[in-house]
């Protein structure tokens, strides 16, 4: 252990020692004295008078009722927090992954805060005494805070912010003084010890800010209308934030004291006060809206460090992966690297919860199968459980059957023939919460922007369904609704936010005051840009249908497939069409796109319609 840390602990340790002496000390003379003068103590009830029976149920129930009705106001401003002490804490940084940058600043700050006296003392800096860790759920705030506690050796105190919370009036500050007057008197014991606040955007949240009502006043001018239940808790919470180092009780009494006895005293022999000891404290507060928190409480003095907790990249994944795979038994073929990486790969958007929760999804698939280790194809089944719901078989009729079947196979077309760095996970109809089938499709290597003709890419995909049921059936039907939504909404941000449209205006600026409204209804209620939308989804459509006309063959082969086996997943997808490819090549010619990894055909022509050589 480092050594402030361990020589305060043990500072603190000889001092009760000596407490416990001094309290112990007078009661042992007096027991001796009473053995040695022939009158030992003998343990035992108090002997009681008889009218005892008359007087004492009265007291007993006096003593019960001030017990029931004075009890609560007593426990009303308890500190709600669960302390937990080092050996408890069974998760370290060893066990931490998937952070990169973010593991090694909480481990300068931990440093720093094992390290204070020297930081302080001989360096003349002032120690981190508050850290907000800020991101989405599931991302691993609380347990890198655990951890910390486990590798600093000092009890953990946690609480969330909603059991500050009150019925009583005052109660919910109160609560707070005494988490930190708590937070302090153990850190003076122990060396230290680590806060932790999870949510604490429910009692930080800004003075005045979200969820106040306008109140008017006389002059017409509006002011927030804040309750004081609310700004008082904010303010108790600031105040607690920069009072770490409160003189102790004693401390207290002694000062008191000595400023009575320097009332008689000349100046220049008044006695010095005791300066309030240092407590090493370090404070956690954990958020997924830190945009939300008053702007106090993240000046330099209270939050010194906001550290973001964001979604883990492709190789934090895979670190992930391989972390979570050694205390799930799983097949041999998932510790192969490339399994690793396709796991990493096909979860795009996972947080470390996310992921640990979908392997034991994968374990229940496995369980359900009668086998005790998880594999690759028990993974893929419970990514789409969890994220598309479980099957919901429907007896569809034979017509609505093929219109489904043709829906589906011609986002399959579409996305196999213009997605390009697209990978197609499966192909559907069978229902699924809302949908009545569906295709999956993901990016192959993990990106964070895209270019023009990418998301126009996508618009032919959404189109591709309803476009496939015109050219087979002459019409459409319901089925596109949520497709025309996803098509809508990515032209509007083509046109209102990336400057795609007729003219290079962004529709974000404009956002944020009171009557923003939704960003969507912003660019279609302006005429220009509602123009702009109209072309960009027409161009889409009328690029869709003339890519499914010339590939015809290809929604057919896909549809009679599904019509046969009701699923396709992965490379069935892929050789139905590739199959569907070859049948059409037979006294074809060919036109190949080799600028993609994966060549793929574009165009088939008829020998006799192109007098070219064959490729």
């Amino acid at each position: 252990m480092t050594v402030d840390v361990a020589a305060a602990r043990e500072r603190d340790r000889r001092r009760r020692l000596r407490r416990v002496a001094y309290v112990l000390a007078p009661i042992a003379l007096w027991m001796w004295w009473r053995i040695l003068s022939g009158s030992p103590v003998s343990p035992g009830w108090p002997e009681l008078p008889p009218d005892a029976v008359f007087w004492l149920p009265g007291i007993a129930l006096v003593l019960l009722l001030a017990i029931v009705f004075i009890a609560p106001m007593f426990g009303a401003g308890k500190s709600p927090h669960t302390i937990y002490l080092p050996e408890q804490i069974e998760v370290g940084f060893d066990d931490v992954k998937g952070l990169g940058s973010v593991l090694s600043e909480v481990r300068h700050t931990l440093d720093v805060f094992l390290n204070h006296a020297r930081f302080r003392d001989e360096m003349g800096g002032s120690p981190r005494r508050g850290v907000l860790f800020e991101g989405p759920p599931g991302t691993g705030k609380t347990h890198v805070a655990k951890a910390m506690a486990k590798e600093a050796g000092v009890p953990f105190l946690y609480v969330s912010s909603t059991a500050f919370q009150s019925m009583w009036y005052g109660a919910t500050a109160r609560k707070i003084r005494t988490y930190f007057r708590h937070l302090r008197k153990v850190a003076r014991r122990e060396g230290g010890a680590i806060g932790f606040i999870e949510e604490i955007d429910a009692i930080g949240i800004a003075r005045g800010g979200v969820g106040m009502s306008p109140r008017m006043n006389s002059a017409l001018t509006t002011e927030p209308a804040i309750s004081q239940g609310t700004g008082g808790v904010v303010n108790e919470l600031l105040i607690q934030m920069q009072s770490f180092d409160e003189p102790t009780r004693s401390d207290r009494i002694r000062n008191a004291l000595t400023r009575g006895v320097n009332r008689f005293l000349p100046a220049e022999r008044q006695i010095k006060t005791v300066p309030s000891p240092f407590a090493n404290i370090l404070l956690i507060g954990a958020t997924n809206r830190a945009d939300s928190l008053d702007k106090a409480l993240l000046r330099p003095g209270r939050f010194d460090r906001v550290l973001h907790f964001g979604l883990p990249g492709r190789t934090e994944r895979q670190e992930l992966v391989e972390y979570f795979l050694q205390s799930k038994k799983h097949d041999s073929e998932l510790d192969d690297p490339g399994a690793i990486d396709d796991v990493a790969a096909m979860t795009i958007g996972y947080t470390p919860a996310s992921l640990e929760r979908l392997f034991d999804e994968a374990l229940l698939q496995a369980l359900r199968g009668d086998r005790s280790a998880l594999t690759r194809d028990d993974i893929r089944q419970a990514q789409l459980e969890v994220e598309i719901g479980l099957p919901n078989p429907v007896d569809y009729s034979p017509e609505e059957r093929l219109t489904i079947a043709t829906h589906e196979a011609g986002h399959a077309t579409i996305a196999y023939l213009v997605g390009k760095g697209r990978k197609l996970e499966l192909l559907s109809i069978i229902k699924r919460r809302d949908s009545l089938g569906m295709l999956a499709h993901r990016e192959e290597e993990e990106r964070f922007t895209q270019r023009a003709s990418e998301m126009k890419a996508m618009l032919k995909i959404s189109f591709g369904g309803m476009v496939a049921e015109e050219i087979f059936f002459g019409e459409s039907g319901t089925g596109p609704a949520g497709d025309l939504s996803a098509a809508t909404k990515l032209a509007a941000d083509m046109v209102g936010s990336y400057g795609l449209g007729d003219a290079p205006v962004s529709f974000r600026a404009a956002q944020g005051g009171a009557f923003a409204g939704d960003f969507v209804a912003q660019v279609l209620n302006d005429p220009k840009a509602r123009k702009a939308v109209d072309r960009i989804l027409l161009d889409a459509k009328h690029d869709t249908a003339a890519i499914l006309a010339d590939h015809r063959y290809m929604v057919d082969a896909l549809r009679q497939a599904l019509l046969e086996h009701e699923e396709l997943i992965g490379d069935e997808i892929i050789d139905v069409l590739r199959d569907a490819e070859t049948a059409a090549l037979a006294g074809s010619t060919a036109l190949v796109d080799l600028r993609d990894r994966n060549p793929r055909i574009i165009e088939i022509k008829k020998r006799d319609e192109d007098s070219s050589p064959t490729p």
